[in-house]
């Protein structure tokens, strides 16, 4: 087995606290995904949001598959770092999975702020013999504390390509707390040419009522939601260039064998997915 790296926030671990009493949008996306760690709180949020936007299980499904098609790509095309931020609880087969089964060196650092992760983070340290993977504690919404904390975890070299992943992330960060600005720091401590964003982010543009219906589901239950339109989306990639097919709706992008087999409608998924690399 590689090395492995368990950082949080670049500080000593400590206690994991969980409040399993009001639900969290991981838990929930763990729920649709038909994943067992989530709680009544979360189950009952979930069906709150599944009466106003009953596609969202295959939505959740249609953005894994996203990640993973994504992520085996650019291992292909020879990146062989990846920044995995919002990781949310793991569901194999995870992003170094995909990325080690293409090429065993691929370097993996997880990071997301929900402590239910932490608790289950060895799932994410299980590397191939000749790569490294790492997780690490922290918040997207302090970019340059994520990527300080990434740097010491010295799995990761920022001035080599990397490929940032940021899938189903970004809509849990409103204009107000500046996620278009989250977006250019991270980018501009990515140095290296041909370094690649990979995002994927809740819409309204397919079905504008149903995605209103489950933004207020969310926000009643204490987290806020901003679906964003294909021009706002866009904002996120702004100097680099956009690899085929562009800027579709998550089942749209490069679908495969295996992700042809299931329609999936641009309103069923209601997600934008695109990658872009540093020129």
């Amino acid at each position: 087995m590689g090395e492995q790296a368990a950082q949080h926030g670049g500080e000593p671990a400590a206690e994991v606290t969980l409040d399993i009493h009001r639900p969290h949008s991981a838990r929930m996306y763990d729920f649709f995904l038909g994943g067992t760690t989530n709680f009544e709180p979360d189950r009952v949020a979930a069906a709150q949001a599944l009466a106003v936007f009953p596609n969202a299980p295959v939505a959740a499904h249609a953005n894994r598959a996203f990640m993973h098609r994504s992520a085996r790509m650019l291992a292909e095309r020879g990146i062989t770092q990846f920044l995995d931020i919002g990781t949310g609880i793991p569901t194999s087969p995870n992003l170094h999975e995909i990325a080690q089964a293409v090429d065993p060196a691929c370097r993996v650092v997880y990071a997301d702020n929900d402590p239910i992760v932490l608790v289950h983070a060895q799932a994410l340290l299980r590397s191939s013999r000749e790569g490294r993977t790492a997780y690490i504690q922290a918040d997207v919404r302090d970019p340059e504390h994520v990527l300080d904390a990434v740097e010491k975890t010295e799995v990761l070299d920022l001035d080599r390509p990397v490929a940032l992943s940021m899938n189903a992330l970004l809509h849990f960060v409103p204009d107000g707390d500046g996620a278009h600005e989250i977006a250019q720091v991270l980018k501009d401590r990515l140095r290296a040419p041909g370094s690649a964003l990979v995002v994927s982010h809740f819409t309204p543009d397919f079905a504008p009522q149903d995605a209103a219906r489950a933004a207020r589901v969310y926000r009643e239950a204490g987290t806020v939601v901003q679906a964003r339109s294909r021009a706002e989306f866009a904002r996120f990639f702004t100097g680099w260039d956009l690899l085929e097919p562009g800027i579709v709706s998550t089942p749209r992008w490069r679908p495969d064998a295996e992700s042809s087999r299931t329609v999936v409608s641009d309103a069923d998924a209601s997600c934008y997915g695109a990658v872009a690399v540093r020129p």
